[in-house]
């Protein structure tokens, strides 16, 4: 069984890479930063993972593409695809620079596309495979005291490019669904405390008062790529504290 990470060197993905590896994954891990990446290929591998680690562009088309040929002709069709990278940029509309919007855009959208077709597609002629995207509530509501339309656009984009490919490849084996995350303790969230107008609201917002552990969004994707999902296809799945419960 093999699976491959986008955004692998850190936050979800990292640890979504780690629960896949102790469930007995080969891993891929891809990512734009190298001294991370081989900082979390080497960590990983130190807990006795199997770790294959490629810098990635996901914005870049032809480098998904030969990423994608490179892993194929190493290890076949991956059995499980988990689309992590992504970034966010906190902006009033006035604001927004037109090379952050579609770096945003570019990252989050584009960037789950590509690696979509290029992996998906070996997938479909294997006729099997689990695709996770990372979504976000954000992509359902509107968050709230900060301003974000790039990144709330973005995650709305990415649930449905989800429900678009489960529908299309729902015969052939490939399932797709996403997780949607509320707050959750990964580095970027937790530097938030600095803003506490920010950030004590989002823990006041969210009902069980508390960020959500990146271990926790880990055992989610773990099960959806594995059998016990096997009839969940174009679900977002919501993993938020209960945030969007209210």
């Amino acid at each position: 069984m093999t699976a491959v990470i986008t955004g692998g060197a850190s936050g979800i993905g990292l640890e979504a890479a780690r629960a896949l590896g102790q469930c007995g994954a080969a891993l891929d891990l891809l990512d734009l930063g190298g001294d991370a990446l081989e900082a979390a290929g080497e960590k990983l591998s130190g807990e006795g993972l199997r770790v294959h680690t490629s810098v990635l562009d996901v914005t870049d088309p032809d480098a998904v593409n030969e990423v994608a040929e490179r892993i194929f002709s190493r290890s076949g069709a991956p059995d499980i695809l988990l689309n992590s990278a992504g970034i966010a940029r906190l902006h009033s509309v006035a604001d927004i620079s037109d090379a952050d919007w579609r770096l945003v855009m570019d990252v989050n959208v584009n960037g789950t596309f590509w690696c979509c077709r290029a992996f998906g597609k070996r997938m479909v002629e294997a006729g099997t495979g689990s695709i996770i995207n990372m979504g976000s509530m954000s992509g359902t509501i509107i968050n709230r005291p900060q301003f974000a339309s790039s990144y709330m656009a973005s995650k709305g984009a990415v649930h449905q490019l989800t429900k678009a490919l489960a529908v299309e490849w729902a015969r052939t084996g490939v399932r797709v669904n996403a997780v949607a995350p509320g707050y959750i303790a990964t580095e970027m969230t937790l530097g938030m405390r600095a803003r506490p107008e920010l950030f004590d609201t989002w823990l006041d917002m969210t009902p069980m008062g508390r960020c959500g552990e990146p271990g926790e969004v880990a055992a989610l994707i773990a099960f959806l790529a594995s059998p016990a999902s096997a009839y969940m296809t174009g679900s977002i799945v919501a993993i938020d504290g209960g945030y969007t419960s209210i």
